[in-house]
């Protein structure tokens, strides 16, 4: 698909402009592929398009799997339409003062705890500047931020052991690029320890055939 769309600028252009699925699916597909469709999963370009399921299938023989816009996005693992999808995005980037999850709900007819999810995967997708997750060798590794405690004045001291006390967790996700020309990917979250409960916040990050780097874990 060739031309380029034009996206809405009020509330009102936006509900008639997505209330058809197949100008959000084109949308999306100018904004992720400019080069042509690609399966998320082998990189292949060699694709059908099934327009009954609005989903492709991937012809390289040793691939041959089925895919739709969200695979690979933060839009994956959701029923939601594309049409929510697109009105939330558009409803988040456009509210100055922040929205809640109640008014979300409220404004695009969806229950809170779906208004709760949609808010917290876009919010992840503009921290990370994009929808895409990472995909293929994924490496994690955290750092700690700030200044050492015996350094700090005596009323700011935690006094609560020595090492990373009173410091901030940094983790640090890297896709590294194997082409030469291609850029590498780094992405950055702060968390809150380095427990192996945090490891799904990484895992989210990574698209299809992702691996996570054993050094996370360490």
């Amino acid at each position: 698909m060739g031309k380029v769309l034009t996206i809405p600028k009020t509330l009102q252009e936006v509900i008639i402009f997505y209330a058809n699925p197949d100008r959000c699916l084109e949308l999306l597909i100018e904004l992720r592929w400019q080069d042509g469709v690609t399966c998320p999963y082998c990189v292949g370009k060699d694709v059908t398009f099934m327009a009954s399921v609005h989903r492709w299938q991937c012809k390289n023989k040793a691939c041959r799997k089925q895919f739709s816009i969200k695979v690979g996005t933060v839009m994956e693992d959701s029923p939601i339409r594309l049409d929510k999808w697109l009105c939330a995005i558009w409803l988040i980037t456009n509210a100055k003062n922040g929205i809640s999850s109640y008014e979300f709900h409220r404004a695009i007819g969806v229950t809170q705890k779906t208004a709760w999810f949609l808010l917290h995967r876009i919010h992840l997708a503009m921290q990370n500047g994009t929808l895409e997750k990472m995909s293929g060798a994924v490496e994690a590794d955290e750092t700690f931020i700030g200044g050492l405690e015996k350094n700090k004045h005596e009323d700011k001291k935690l006094h609560a052991g020595r090492g990373p006390v009173g410091k901030t967790i940094v983790l640090g996700v890297l896709e590294r690029a194997e082409d030469e020309e291609a850029k590498s990917k780094v992405r950055a979250k702060v968390i809150q320890n380095r427990a192996e409960k945090m490891l799904p916040s990484i895992t989210r990050t990574s698209g299809p055939g992702g691996r996570l780097s054993t050094s996370a874990r360490a």
